[in-house]
């Protein structure tokens, strides 16, 4: 009898582990379950009557593919926008030219004109994919205003903007950064959607299995020397803690909001503080600025101000940088001393009273430039001496250089 009561008992929990097997499959189903026609309407369609002419970026892993496969779906009931697509082949791979062309003809099935776009010259070294990356927006925006279109189209997805968010996050971001991708964005006149922003990967890669669509897998994708492959390797174990890509994406979501109204007050404090604006450059109240604005807004305001001097392409600015030139010029303005930095491709002239003067810095003087003016006469060895200015003064001259 307690043989008999022992197997029942592990009868029942056999069950009762099984029941709650399936349940954690049923609880974790949505996130793996293949986008229908009808979501895909609601994400896509917005985008569609948006632009004449939309340019999907299409690397051909499972991302990409879904989204051009699911816009070509969804355009055909919509007529006025042409789509087109475009692949990035890199060359740093040695199937990358075979796999780019695979990608054409999955557009043509799709009914959408492809072209393949070569990152053309000597590869970098070092920060691979990050130079890999300016490289590919570039083209593929040169790409966007030669066939007139107004709207780039890529398929970052949630975990996309979870490893964003924690590579910034590990760089110190501010505000800014830990906002993420915007799910619209523009660059120099050109509009950035992101339609999939909401979605898990593992969504797209299902909707690729389920309608039997072929992708590529791209191998650098887990590859540890690159800081996203190790941070993807990192994902099952910081969610478990909490951290899940829908949680970082609501951290995001929350940063963009403050972002967006600091944006609106740092606008309000510039207009306030800036006393002059011409071509030349422009001044600010710097009494206006560091005793009625935060910290944060002062900040903001003086690279608002370099980004107006600097025009579309300002030079990139790290943060750290920017707050140390904001904190030596508030010691400055403390101590009502002039002061005179460079920053960003600016220079900033604090007069010691209440004015900073920002404009664009003048071309630099790399080092001294030496004209030959013609071959010198031979001076016998027993003859050449050193002068003795030279002689006594060698360090201090050097320093000097």
């Amino acid at each position: 009898m307690p043989e008999l009561r022992k197997a029942g008992k592990r009868r029942k929990a056999s069950a009762r582990g099984a029941f709650t097997r399936e349940k954690d499959k049923r609880r974790v189903a949505p996130d793996h379950q293949p986008l229908g026609p009808d979501e895909a309407k609601i994400l896509l369609l917005p985008f569609i009557g948006s632009a004449q002419c939309i340019l999907l970026a299409v690397s051909g892993g499972p991302d990409s593919v879904a989204l051009m496969r699911l816009f070509s779906m969804v355009s055909r009931d919509c007529s006025g926008t042409e789509l087109r697509a475009a692949t990035v082949d890199h060359g740093l791979r040695e199937n990358s030219r075979a796999e780019a062309e695979k990608v054409g003809t999955w557009a043509r099935d799709c009914g959408v004109e492809h072209q393949v776009l070569r990152w053309k010259g000597r590869k970098p070294s070092t920060r691979i994919q990050e130079r890999a990356r300016n490289a590919r927006y570039a083209l593929l925006d040169a790409r966007a205003r030669d066939i007139g279109a107004m709207l780039l189209v890529t398929a970052h997805t949630l975990d996309d903007q979870a490893e964003t968010l924690l590579m910034r996050m590990a760089h110190g971001s501010g505000i800014a950064g830990l906002a993420g991708m915007r799910r619209v964005s523009e660059r120099s006149g050109l509009h950035h959607a992101r339609p999939f922003l909401s979605v898990p990967k593992a969504r797209l890669l299902a909707t690729c299995q389920a309608n039997g669509w072929e992708f590529v897998e791209d191998p650098s994708n887990e590859d540890p020397r690159f800081a996203r492959a190790r941070w993807r390797r990192l994902a099952p174990t910081l969610a478990r803690e909490g951290l899940t890509p829908a949680r970082l994406a609501k951290l995001a979501e929350r940063a963009a909001t403050v972002e967006e109204a600091l944006r609106l007050k740092t606008e309000a404090a510039f207009a306030a503080a800036c006393l002059e604006e011409s071509a030349r450059g422009l001044v600010l109240d710097m009494e206006r600025i560091m005793r009625r604005e935060p910290r944060e807004l002062a900040l903001r305001v003086l690279t608002l101000a370099l980004n107006k001097i600097m025009g579309e392409r300002p030079s990139p600015i790290r943060l750290e940088r920017a707050e140390g030139c904001l904190d030596a010029l508030s010691t400055a303005f403390g101590a009502r001393k002039p002061l005179t930095r460079t920053l960003g491709g600016a220079l900033l002239d604090y007069d010691g009273a209440g004015c900073l003067r920002v404009r664009r810095e003048g071309a630099r003087r790399r080092g001294r430039k030496f004209v030959q003016k013609g071959p010198k006469a031979a001076v016998p060895a027993r003859v050449r001496r050193a002068p003795q200015a030279n002689q006594s003064n060698s360090i201090a001259l050097s320093t000097l250089v």
